[in-house]
């Protein structure tokens, strides 16, 4: 067994052991706090009842300032019926310091930014020769979301995520000026020293090389020492939101992006991560199947200042070279007739960016809305268009995994299939295992390429990316990867069209309202 094996099982063993060690200490934290808020409770009266009086103070709080309602609803209920936990709950995940803390920070970072996109070959909606309808799903993500849309940039679509990996690679290596790689999960193994080889290559030629992971994301793939043996070799590294025991109140919302940008030129985003298991290498969950975008253009600059913002958004502690600036570059590009706005998500901005260009999709569609989605946990406001997109009869696809990666949150979007499937939405599974992309295809017109689920997570805790996209060459093959698909998958429709029993609906029932808040 070789030196770089032994390394690797090493750091795998040791991230195992943070991630329960990180877990163990959270449930300790909160099963003290329980204890003493119960025990001196019952010694003083008096702190029972300002418990009580803190937990429905809270619940109205919610009540009134809460716009999702399923999350409303779930908040309202935890807090009343298990006041001291569900206070805990309520000030580690929603009402808590560290999150006012970073959202001042985020709109510090975004003010340096997104001002400058302005500069970057954006072009005037009004000046796009597209139905009213789109224009305005346009102005929510120019004006509301500070998106700029552009035209000029050349699209290629991959239904299959090693192909798109072996393009990015190809990329990667031309690079003369910088590679930014910004990944939930990088796993230190074969995928990863594919990339890894050429990345000391290019930083040795003076490439500004720079990757940024997400902390819990790749907990169970890499240690700490991942960060030193890049700086070593010249490639600089950074960790959002490192997960610290007793101290995150942040750990909840993560860095689900994936970005890859080359150059200013060249851009990459899809569904998967840089780890074995997203390239069947290793096949614990049977086949995995995923999807990536390549963007050559001046939308790639858009990509690029959301990279930057997520740097320089990181824990400052691992950054070793300060603020990131971000330079708008204009480069020629070939005219095309592409109109492409990449966007992101946050989940401490209070604006739900991904489900409101999903839920402006769905509510444009007139023929077909289909969907790729590893997990399906809706709110009530999703539910409902797409029902009612269904109802005027629109055609209705969600192609689903065949096998699970997490048994609880599959039986979850299984509890989902039953009110979708009554109306005569179509339900798929993909049988030859595990399906991770995430996308959308409406009325071969309009389309959705990122890291998104159709989840609370994704919806509502997930920093995320993504490229809408209107009208362009790329709908051929987006749309040949969907019936793909349809064709290995089993259309379960008919199956969870009928109403579950009573406990199996309790169960369900139960599971959906930990969800929201999950």
């Amino acid at each position: 067994m070789g030196k770089r094996t032994i390394e690797r099982k090493n750091a795998i063993r040791s991230s195992i052991g943070r991630i329960f060690f990180y877990a163990l200490a959270v449930l300790v934290q909160w099963a003290l706090i329980v204890l003493l808020v119960t025990y001196f409770g019952n010694r003083y009266p008096i702190i029972a009842a300002v418990v009580r009086g803190a937990a429905v103070f809270f619940a109205l709080y919610v009540n009134s300032r809460d716009n999702v309602s399923t999350m409303k609803m779930v908040w309202i209920i935890v807090l009343l019926v298990f006041p001291i936990f569900g206070l805990i709950l309520y000030f580690t995940f929603r009402f808590n310091r560290s999150k006012r803390l970073m959202q001042k920070k985020l709109i510090t970072v975004d003010e340096d930014i997104f001002p400058l996109l302005d500069k970057t070959g954006k072009v005037n909606r009004e000046d796009l020769d597209i139905p009213e309808l789109d224009r305005s799903n346009i102005k929510y993500l120019n004006d509301t979301c500070r998106f700029p849309t552009y035209r000029d940039t050349k699209l290629k679509y991959f239904g299959n995520q090693n192909d798109c990996y072996d393009a990015m690679l190809e990329d990667i290596a031309k690079a003369h000026d910088y590679i930014y790689m910004e990944y939930h999960a990088i796993e230190d193994r074969e995928s990863f020293a594919r990339l890894h080889e050429i990345l000391i290559d290019r930083a040795k030629a003076g490439v500004d090389v720079r990757i940024l992971y997400d902390d819990i994301g790749s907990y169970v793939f890499i240690s700490k020492s991942f960060i030193d043996m890049l700086q070593t070799e010249g490639i600089k590294c950074n960790v959002f939101n490192t997960a610290i025991p007793f101290f995150t109140a942040f750990v909840n919302n993560r860095d689900h992006r994936k970005i890859t940008v080359v150059d200013g030129k060249v851009a990459y985003t899809g569904g998967f991560n840089i780890a074995d298991e997203y390239f069947n290498i290793t096949s614990p969950y049977g086949r995995w199947k995923d999807n990536g975008i390549r963007l050559e253009g001046p939308s790639v600059m858009s990509l690029e200042a959301q990279f930057i913002e997520m740097w320089n958004f990181a824990d400052l502690r691992y950054k070793r070279d300060g603020k990131m600036e971000f330079t708008p570059r204009i480069h020629k590009f070939e005219p095309c007739d592409s109109i492409v706005t990449p966007y992101a998500d946050s989940p401490i901005d209070e604006e739900p960016v991904g489900e409101n260009v999903y839920i402006n999709i769905i509510n444009r569609s007139t023929e077909y809305c289909w969907f790729m989605t590893p997990y399906l946990v809706l709110s009530d406001e999703m539910k409902r268009v797409l029902i009612n997109a269904r109802k005027r009869g629109v055609d209705v696809r969600i192609i689903t995994p065949g096998i699970p990666d997490k048994r609880t949150i599959y039986a979850l979007t299984r509890s989902y299939y039953y009110p979708l499937c009554q109306e005569g939405i179509k339900i798929y599974e993909y049988t030859p295992g595990f399906l991770h992309s995430k996308l959308c295809l409406s009325d071969d017109h309009s389309a959705v390429v990122g890291t998104i689920n159709l989840d609370f997570r994704s919806f509502y805790h997930h920093f995320e990316n993504a490229v809408y996209i209107l009208d362009d060459d790329c709908f051929d093959d987006i749309k040949k990867d969907f019936y793909d698909t349809f064709e290995q998958s089993d259309e379960v429709t008919e199956q969870y069209a009928a109403e579950p029993n009573f406990f199996k609906g309790l169960a369900k029932s139960i599971l959906r309202l930990i969800a929201p808040i999950a």
